[in-house]
């Protein structure tokens, strides 16, 4: 059987949250707090979830958090997840996204390990600015070395995310521009999303694609890539050629009809959508001494009732309880 949800769609994609925890505090995700905590399972725990929904048709794996390179023993983690095989008998496909604090010493291991890529946040190209968009200070240097060091491992292609927040950095998309030639990395600009603890969102902080698009194009002319129906970016190049940008824009053009994603929290809850209102608890029936079968059959009837799209802006929308650190990016 292959997890496939009532609206007809196949699910290849797991994000599997290993913390909850951060060493970053940015402004559209943390509040000023260390915000309470769900848990941490042990990494034994995420194996056998992640071997169930690999038996159930997941090709790609990305480890989230939190931050997850705080994690310690992420390493040999890395290296047990490589051993799974895919239906098809293939490796599976490994990734991270981290804001790349610790990643200038981890980048090696990890890829010896058989992490495959890795996305890392970054939301200026300006030490400055940088610093207050994270609140962590004199960080834009580690992050930079570790986009350097991910692309000397060759967890490639190294994408680097930007959430653009009107009034904080929407003058770096010019200077993001840049860096993508310069430093041959992938630049995703992402709308900013109402997950975040401060309860901040509103559409008039949203710096929304054609935006994005139109500022690019005074930088240099723009021309749209191909990409796969599931995937979250639309993608873009430079008439000559030289950079990738990125745009992951949920809020002005949702890409809900091709989604093939589900979550599992750091508390070994299932989320079948962002914007879920409800958890599926996974990790408490494994730990009541549910069967294999019984959780896969669990897997099966969670996923099939996942939701057709999120309601970002329409009257009603109620925000999800928990913040995106809590979910897993």
């Amino acid at each position: 059987m292959r997890l496939r949800d009532k609206h007809g769609r196949y699910i290849t994609d797991l994000r599997v949250s290993i913390t909850d925890r951060c060493n970053y505090k940015c402004v559209y995700c943390r509040t000023g707090n260390e915000g309470a905590q769900y848990a941490e399972l042990p990494f034994s725990d995420y194996l056998r979830m992640v071997r169930l929904f690999v038996g159930l048709g997941i090709e790609k794996v990305r480890l989230t958090g939190g931050e997850p390179l705080l994690r310690a023993g992420l390493v040999d983690f890395v290296r047990e997840l490589a051993r799974m095989r895919t239906l098809d008998g293939a490796a599976l496909d490994l990734a991270i996204t981290t804001n790349g604090h610790l990643m200038e010493d981890l980048a090696e291991p990890l890829k010896k390990a058989g992490l495959r890529r890795a996305t890392i946040s970054m939301d200026a190209v300006d030490a400055e600015k940088f610093a207050r968009i994270t609140r962590v200070p004199n960080g834009y240097e580690s992050v930079l070395a570790g986009i350097r060091a991910a692309k000397r491992a060759g967890l490639e292609p190294v994408k680097v995310n930007c959430v653009l927040l009107r009034g904080f950095n929407e003058d770096q998309i010019v200077e993001f521009a840049r860096f993508s030639r310069a430093e041959d990395v992938v630049v995703r600009f992402i709308e900013f999303m109402p997950l975040e603890e401060d309860r901040v969102w509103s559409p008039e902080v949203v710096v929304a694609m054609d935006e994005i698009l139109a500022r690019l194009n005074e930088f240099r002319p723009v021309r749209q890539l191909p990409n796969t129906p599931s995937e979250t970016a639309r993608r873009y190049t430079f008439d000559d050629g030289k950079g990738e940008i990125g745009i992951i824009a949920p809020v002005s053009h949702p890409f809900c009809g091709h989604c093939s994603r589900v979550r599992l929290t750091s508390d070994g809850k299932v989320r079948t959508c962002l914007f879920s209102l409800l958890d599926h608890d996974l990790a408490g029936r494994m730990h009541r001494g549910a069967s294999d079968q019984e959780l896969t059959d669990y897997l099966g009837s969670v996923v099939g009732q996942k939701e057709a799209r999120h309601h970002i802006g329409e009257a009603g929308f109620i925000k999800p309880s928990r913040s995106m650190v809590h979910i897993g990016g």
